[in-house]
């Protein structure tokens, strides 16, 4: 008889010891053009990210041309005063790295991610796309073309289209939150290379710009290549553009915005609420979360698992402005989709939802799994240098202390049931909600209506 072969095997491996966790904090310094400089020292992270803020903020735009930021933003990358749009985008090939830019209402970010053996050569193409872009005539005219091909097809996106008209219904006019951040058909039409050119001149400049680097910077002599690189970059000295306050009108209230033979009808519900600095934002934060920031919390349990009504309902706060003496406000969301059929009973469900909420508060349970969820994950959510650094350049974007992210989860930790109870409550008031809906009017209009939640208005889609 074959005797059987044994096996030796390794010993389980032992969980060790937790080791403790802070986000990370920044070294600050200032270059002699007036560029703020955040440094972050990452052991192990060997590709390096470096974020640029500039303050070039879009209610700057003039009038009749919003979306110049954005082509702005889009163009930093078509080419310089040294190398033409192909030959940008090959040596930042050849560095292995990746350069991106957009938009927001606070201004420019411009992002850099590249090996740290490859980064000054990077850093190099960096400085110069923004000391001295081409924003030549041709690149921006091709660039204006995509972006009128790009509107259509977001326009015909629900949620897409539901944002859009929640901005338009909680702001005024004249403001410029109230409009698409990478402006209209009409608006974007009228940018051409001239454009760019005065906005660029007008707002970018080192003295009101930040730049953050995060990575493994052992060995490296950071100081002399920012010297060399964006040290080189120069502008006056102007004074960063006043924030404009926010102002909304969140009165309880329905549009609809009409898609015939829809089969789902896209839910936006949202009114304007307490931003970063504010003392509420960490208990805001975690009752939002039990309110609808995963698969287990109150929406999704109610709406999705005991109704079928939806994939999903996600409540969240999004900051839309900060000033620097601590004012802002950030707009409050649920959104989410369900079948056309079922609008009414779920629109009925998500209100007994809430009124439940401020009757009874949330529970022991819920508010320790916000904790752990929002709390015990950091650590794996900022493993990489591009998600310091996209964090520490959202803090100096929002006027918000170097160790803001890290007070937060204390916070978190600290905050009680009662407390996130009042925060969420008082963030999603179920009468004074503004509820865009977009889909089927001649099936969902009487339902709503039905509801009793506000005065129902149809637009065309």
């Amino acid at each position: 008889m074959t005797e059987l072969a044994t096996m030796d095997f390794h010993p389980q491996p032992q969980a060790g010891d937790a080791k403790p966790w802070a986000f990370p904090a920044p070294e600050r310094g200032t270059l002699d053009n007036g560029l703020t400089v955040l440094r972050c020292h990452r052991p192990g992270q060997q590709v390096v990210a470096v974020e640029v803020n500039l303050a070039a903020p879009l209610d700057a735009e003039p009038a009749g041309l919003d979306g110049v930021g954005n082509i702005m933003a889009r163009a930093f990358s078509e080419g310089t005063d040294k190398l033409a749009a192909e030959e940008f985008a090959a040596e930042l090939e050849r560095c292995g790295a990746t350069l991106d830019a957009y938009v927001d209402h606070p201004g420019v970010r411009v992002s850099l991610e590249v090996p740290v053996s490859r980064l000054p050569k990077a850093l190099g193409l960096l400085a110069d796309a923004l000391r001295a872009p081409a924003f030549d005539a041709g690149e921006v005219d091709r660039l204006v073309r995509n972006r009128l091909d790009e509107i259509p097809h977001e326009t015909a996106n629900p949620a897409y289209r539901a944002a859009k008209e929640l901005s338009k219904q909680l702001f005024p006019a004249t403001a410029r939150v109230s409009r698409p951040r990478k402006g209209t058909e009409e608006t974007v039409a009228a940018i051409d290379a001239t454009a760019v050119r005065a906005f660029y001149d007008r707002h970018v400049r080192p003295s009101t710009a930040t730049v953050v680097v995060v990575g493994d910077l052992a060995g490296t002599d950071l100081d002399a290549l920012l010297a060399d690189t964006l040290g080189a970059w120069t502008g006056n000295t102007a004074e960063p553009r006043p924030v404009p306050p926010v102002t909304a009108d969140d009165r309880g209230r329905v549009v609809i915005v009409d898609r015939p033979g829809a089969v789902q009808t896209q839910l936006r519900i949202g009114r304007v609420g307490a931003d970063r600095h504010d003392r509420v934002w960490p208990a805001q934060v975690l009752g939002t979360y039990c309110l609808g920031g995963t698969l287990t919390s109150r929406l999704d349990r109610v709406l999705r698992e005991e109704k079928g009504y939806t994939y999903g309902v996600r409540a969240f706060g999004q900051v839309l402005l900060s000033a620097p003496d601590g004012t802002g406000a950030a707009m409050l969301s649920i959104s989410g989709s369900v079948d056309t059929p079922n609008t009414g009973p779920a629109l009925e469900d998500l209100w007994k939802v809430l009124r439940t909420l401020a009757a009874e508060g949330l529970t022991d349970a819920e508010r320790d799994v916000a904790v752990q969820n929002l709390v015990g994950v950091a650590p794996l959510k900022f493993e990489t240098a591009a998600a310091v650094a996209g964090t520490l350049a959202d803090q100096v974007e929002q006027h918000l202390p170097d160790d803001f992210q890290a007070e937060l989860y204390r916070r978190l930790a600290a905050t009680g049931t009662v407390e996130a109870t009042a925060a969420v409550v008082n963030a999603f008031p179920a009468d004074r909600l503004v509820t865009v809906l977009v889909g089927d009017a001649a099936q969902i209009e009487e339902p709503v209506r039905a509801l009793g939640i506000g005065e129902v208005t149809v637009v065309t889609g």
